[in-house]
């Protein structure tokens, strides 16, 4: 579809969510990376206690795709919250970048860019031990499995691993699929390429992932700890 997804996107908002306080059309559907497929992500923000606030839903309006994530702006920034926490910071992008539709959202992307720019906290040290020991834990698996399909399934999780964790070390944001990539390039394309051409290949996976166990401080195995919080005294009882 090569039609402007901008007005299809401002009555899909209108027509299912006329009370709408404001509303941001986002994703590859605006950028270069718009593909046939690219569909209309939408955050669309009601009035406070709103009941039909928090939800998502997926539906098909004018022949688009369209993703909506509705909140009132409470639930906006509880999910913000969780985002940032994660260092997977979604929403943020949706409506740092997204194009205003209705209302007037600038407060809420002013914040959402500040934060984006300014990128997620540093580990802390429990963060990085345990960081540096899941992927110590892989690796071994990795060296001393023998079942084949075993084998093949821990090079699989080892080869993300070791790339969300290039990411946390070097103070960046994380993300879930294509821009688990495309944060990985924009911190160093050089590792992006060679994880790329690790995919199926466990000996250059475990050496990527070797690299980026040296980054956040070499294996950790003796002496590693975590502590866990106590759960609830009402679940205590009722366990």
């Amino acid at each position: 579809m090569d039609r402007d997804p901008i007005p299809d996107a401002r009555a899909l908002v209108r027509e299912r969510y006329p009370q709408a306080l404001w509303a941001v059309l986002a994703g590859s559907v605006l950028t270069a990376h718009r593909t046939p497929g690219s569909d209309l992500d939408l955050v669309v923000v009601l009035p406070s206690g709103d009941p039909l606030a928090p939800r998502r839903e997926s539906l098909v309006f004018r022949a688009w795709p369209a993703e909506m994530f509705v909140h009132d702006e409470q639930t906006l920034q509880h999910w913000l919250g969780k985002e940032y926490a994660a260092r997977k910071p979604t929403l943020h992008r949706m409506v740092g970048a997204g194009v205003a539709l209705v209302g007037n959202p600038a407060d809420w992307q002013e914040r959402c860019r500040t934060i984006l720019e300014t990128g997620p906290e540093p580990l802390h040290p429990a963060q990085r031990d345990l960081a540096r020991y899941g992927l110590t834990d892989l690796l071994d698996d990795l060296t001393h499995a023998t079942d084949p399909g075993e084998r093949r399934v821990i090079a699989a999780t080892l080869w993300t691993d070791a790339a969300q964790q290039a990411l946390a070390v070097a103070n960046c944001w994380n993300g879930n699929g294509k821009w688990l990539l495309r944060e990985l390039r924009a911190l160093d394309a050089d590792l992006a390429e060679r994880w790329l051409r690790a995919r199926d290949d466990e000996a250059a996976t475990a050496a990527v992932a070797r690299e980026v166990l040296d980054r956040l401080g070499g294996p950790l195995f003796d002496g590693f700890h975590a502590v866990a919080p106590r759960p609830p005294e009402s679940v205590t009882r009722s366990g």
